[in-house]
């Protein structure tokens, strides 16, 4: 179930329904209504603030929600606070700020997202040309794709040693034309590959630009 079909709602909507998973979408505005009806199993014009509508939508059968409601922050905590009532247990939430992420937790929200914040720090990462893709986790940890430095170039993994010097770990190989590939100690890393790599941020920042 997705309540609030605004860009981020309607992303998680779509892509979980292209994924072959039946999505209720509920919006009060009537265009994202019709937007999404061709995409979406069920889509319905309902305001989900109240617990009567959402009873009727059968809210409590679903195992997971998204409230994708972010201006609204009223909406947002209403609606969170009545699935929660309702004894659902996933509910995933998009917050606006620091302050409405601590009410969403501590009315029943099991995962709060600020995709806004999240993209603007992928987007200062990847502006130094050097990342390709970047994913960062809490605690400095990051997962990164990046061209293969020219320290390692025609180097196994096994003797450049990326772990022991640099810190970090070469998960994988994407070769142009090539399936991708799990790195292993004897993989060979040719020029123009692009690598999987997981580590600290500054490591990895680090070792992309050695």
């Amino acid at each position: 179930m997705v309540v609030g079909l605004g860009r981020f709602g309607g992303a998680v909507a779509r892509r979980l329904a292209s994924m072959g998973t039946e999505v209720l979408g509920v919006d009060t505005d009537p265009e994202l209504v019709q937007e999404h009806a061709e995409h979406l199993t069920k889509v319905v014009e309902a305001d989900c603030t109240d617990p009567a509508v959402l009873r009727q939508l059968g809210a409590a059968d679903f195992a997971t929600a998204v409230v994708g409601i972010g201006s609204d922050i009223e909406a947002s905590v209403l609606t969170v606070l009545a699935l929660a009532d309702m004894g659902l247990t996933n509910i995933w939430a998009k917050a606006s700020n620091a302050n409405h992420a601590r009410i969403l937790e501590r009315i029943g929200a099991t995962h709060v997202v600020f995709p806004e914040e999240r993209m603007g720090e992928r987007v200062a990462h990847l502006l130094n040309e050097r990342l390709l893709d970047f994913i960062a986790f809490d605690d400095e940890f990051a997962i990164a794709r990046l061209a293969a430095p020219e320290p390692i170039v025609g180097l196994p993994l096994v003797t450049s040693a990326c772990r022991k010097k640099y810190d970090v770990t070469v998960v994988g190989v994407k070769r142009k034309g090539e399936a991708f590939i799990h790195a292993v100690p004897d993989t060979i890393i040719f020029p123009d590959d692009e690598l999987v790599v997981s580590g600290k941020i500054k490591d990895l920042e680090q070792f992309s630009a050695i």
